[in-house]
């Protein structure tokens, strides 16, 4: 298996480095583990989702009220 860094993943999935490294702390990636100060993201990963949107938030580009 062939493992990227979070700087790899950050400028795959277009989020920041830092937002990474939560996910791999929080163990949102499947696969991931730590090896001393870094973090081993599987190649092949795909980006979670984002927990952190709310059920009421933008649909299709309209907010509902």
């Amino acid at each position: 298996m062939e493992f990227i860094s979070t700087k790899e993943a950050s400028n795959k999935w277009g989020i920041s480095e830092r937002r990474i490294q939560k996910l791999c702390e929080e163990k949102r990636i499947p696969g991931v583990f730590r090896f001393g100060h870094s973090w081993a993201i599987p190649k092949d990963a795909e980006k979670p989702a984002d927990a952190r949107l709310k059920s009421h938030k933008k649909e299709s580009g309209k907010v509902h009220e």
